[in-house]
């Protein structure tokens, strides 16, 4: 067991990155999202943010830049693989990308490494919350772990040997092993792999009891903590018994997790996804991590049997799979983290019995997690619960393990009410929970509708029909955000209760949409993805031009988390040569070049990363003074304008609409605390 070296740099030194070429009217896709992630890094070396917020930022970086190499280093590889040499917007081949991607990510990644070693451990060994190498153990926390060892973890643990007679084990997705290098006496030099098991805590904690006296922290605000692996490796001889132990070192195995359904194909969807979810840790090698320690003998033997070249392999300093350091955040230690943050409750809904009755009185807007998600839960309780109440539709793309919205929904099909739920089973990386919901709630009798053939279902809308005295009236909710109660806490998300009988016409006309055969092609309020979003987007931008040119004072504001497609890119650089004002606010990815001369000289875009997730997607346009707003669940990327169900719907009660633009866009182009210009 070897301590890591000496690291050298600053944690506050990450390097800048490249003015990009004018010569391209876009920048990369790819290294846009890396700047994006860079910015949370810088979130991580804030020294602003409370120390254990600093880790959390570390673990989103981490966690991030795993899903990157699952979803768009994998689909890079695969145009490789495949002999694409078309380039993208920007003007780099596949292979110019993942060279470009390399050089991008590697002087980040040891700024990570220095941030985490010489930044946060000591910071957090100094409040007294140690994470601990093994060398650094003294007998007493040794025994400990050599008994824990062997209470909780030896029978979990199935080491497989690579020989002659036996194949190199499979590398599941995101699995975190040792290589062990050992010595048997009648077969000489041997091989094998130990998987650090998914199941057990990477981070071990020690008793209060075996934790060091710091003068400057109560024994009862302490923690410290043991890397699994470490605690593995250092039982070894356990694992091999009459074996010598020649090395060990950890390695991590990133592959491709983009599932490709052949919808056309599938007769069952349903068990199609559930094959693609079980097949995800079985796709082609994306990256190696391994520590910089490692022995060039075994990176070879990983390289060789994992099929994959040197571009592939990442080395690091440290403990590998920094996404695990989000368990920090669990400890209790509130002077570390952000005050608690309790959200308002809206106050056309705070002293009203009946939510119905309140929607009735105005359209009532939510801003999240500055206000309550819990009327959004509320509508649908009271819908499942209330008599007049005949139909609930509603479309689920993410809503979490313990939903009480789908709950809502199932008790409400129990009460007899005709209940819809239009659940994309192709949301990433929650497939597996969209199933088993899709699942309970067919088993108490609810429609259950999987989405579009080649669409993927991403709009946020929920419809209640309701039996009134003078007929019948319909009540529509309408989100930026997805209908999941723990995320509504930290995105931003903005959701709209409206009875107006224009849009919940349109949410009803989308629904069969969804559900059954139709071919509409327009709405009277709603912008809709495939059919209406695109043309109508380019169309108020050309408008704003057009106007701007005729009388001055032109003015858009988006704010989105990605701006990459060409044809909407190519309209706001016109709008801007005719001089119209643009303000951009993306969180992640953009290929717009701002502030170019001749081509976007009016335009300024910035990111937001703070303690909020910025998710809502709001579109603004100063139409001569008849200001129009919409919000929804659109990115402006090609597959949420043409290959995905979306919705944007306007403001238009006037309060509502100088809400949105004096209050909360004006506050995000006025920030000087956490936005970034980009």
């Amino acid at each position: 067991m070897t301590a890591y070296p000496e690291l050298s740099g600053s944690a506050d030194a990450i390097e800048e990155k490249e003015s990009p070429s004018p010569m391209q009217p876009y920048f990369n896709r790819e290294l846009s999202w890396i700047e994006f992630n860079r910015r949370v890094l810088d979130e991580a070396c804030d020294t602003h943010n409370p120390l254990l917020e600093r880790v959390k930022f570390l673990s989103i970086f981490a966690s991030n830049l795993d899903e990157f190499f699952m979803i768009r280093v994998s689909g890079i590889k695969q145009q490789i693989s495949a002999g694409v040499q078309k380039p993208s917007p920007d003007g780099l081949t596949p292979n110019e990308q993942m060279a470009a991607i390399r050089r991008a990510l590697m002087p980040l990644i040891e700024s990570e490494r220095v941030l985490l070693m010489k930044d946060l451990l000591p910071n957090l060994a100094a409040q007294g919350i140690y994470l601990l190498e093994y060398p650094q153990l003294n007998e007493q926390q040794r025994a400990y772990l050599s008994d824990y060892f062997d209470r909780r973890i030896f029978a979990v643990l199935t080491p497989l040997a690579y020989d002659t007679s036996r194949p190199f084990p499979f590398i599941s997705n995101l699995s975190l092993n040792l290589g062990v290098v050992l010595i048997d006496r009648q077969r000489g030099e041997l091989f094998a792999r130990v998987k650090i098991p998914e199941v057990l805590p990477r981070l071990i904690q020690l008793p209060n009891e075996l934790i060091a006296a710091n003068d400057d922290v109560p024994p009862e605000r302490r923690y410290a903590f043991v890397w699994l692996e470490q605690v593995i490796e250092a039982s070894l001889a356990k694992l091999f018994p009459g074996m010598e132990i020649v090395e060990a070192y950890p390695f991590r195995v990133t592959r491709d997790a983009d599932m490709e359904i052949e919808e056309d194909e599938a007769d069952d969807l349903l068990s199609t996804i559930e094959e693609g979810v079980r097949q995800r840790r079985f796709g082609v090698v994306t990256r190696l991590t391994v520590e910089e320690l490692m022995p060039e003998h075994m990176r070879n033997l990983l390289m060789t049997n994992l099929k994959i070249s040197n571009a592939d392999l990442y080395t690091v300093l440290g403990p590998l799979g920094l996404s695990s350091l989000m368990n920090l955040m669990s400890i209790d230690r509130p002077d570390l983290k952000d005050p608690p943050f309790t959200a308002l409750m809206h106050p056309a809904l705070a002293n009203q019995a009946n939510i119905f009755d309140a929607i009735r009185q105005g359209d009532i807007l939510l801003h999240h997690p500055y206000q309550s998600f819990a009327p959004v839960i509320d509508f649908i309780q009271a819908a499942a619960e209330d008599p007049n109440v005949l139909a609930i539709k509603q479309t689920l793309y993410r809503v979490g393990s313990n939903s009480p919205i789908v709950r809502a929904l199932m008790h409400a099909r129990e009460n007899g009410k005709q209940v819809t739920a239009v659940v994309e089973l192709k949301a990433r990386f929650d497939e597996e929970n969209n199933i088993n919901w899709a699942k309970a709630m067919e088993s108490v009798g609810v429609h259950v509708v999987f989405g579009l053939l080649g669409l993927k279902v991403h709009a946020k809308l929920a419809l209640v029909v309701r039996q009134e005295q003078d007929g019948i009236r319909c009540y529509v909710h309408l989100g930026t955000g997805n209908y999941n109660a723990s995320t509504a806490r930290i995105y931003t998300d903005v959701g709209l209760f409206t009875c107006r009988p224009d849009i919940t016409a349109d949410v009803v006309e989308l629904f069969n949409f969804l559900t059954a055969y139709s071919r509409q092609r327009s709405y009277r309020k709603l912008l809709v993805a495939p059919v209406t979003l695109r043309q109508r987007m380019v169309e108020m931008i050309q408008r704003e031009a057009r106007q701007h040119k005729q009388q001055g004072g032109g003015h858009i504001i988006m704010k989105m988390n990605s701006l990459v497609d060409a044809q909407i890119i190519d309209e706001l650089y016109r709008a801007s040569q005719e001089g119209v004002r643009i303000d951009l606010i993306v969180r992640g990815m953009c290929s717009l070049r701002p502030g170019v001369p001749g081509l976007s000289e009016t335009i300024a875009v910035r990111s937001i990363v703070g303690r909020f997730l910025e998710h809502h997607r709001i579109y603004y346009f100063y139409n001569q003074g008849n200001e129009e707003v919409y919000c929804g669940s659109a990115d402006l990327m090609e597959r949420n304008l043409d290959r995905r169900v979306e919705e944007l719907f306007p403001l238009e009660d006037p309060a509502l609409l100088r809400y949105m633009r004096d209050t909360l866009l004006e506050t995000f182009l006025r920030d000087n605390s956490r936005a970034r210009c980009c």
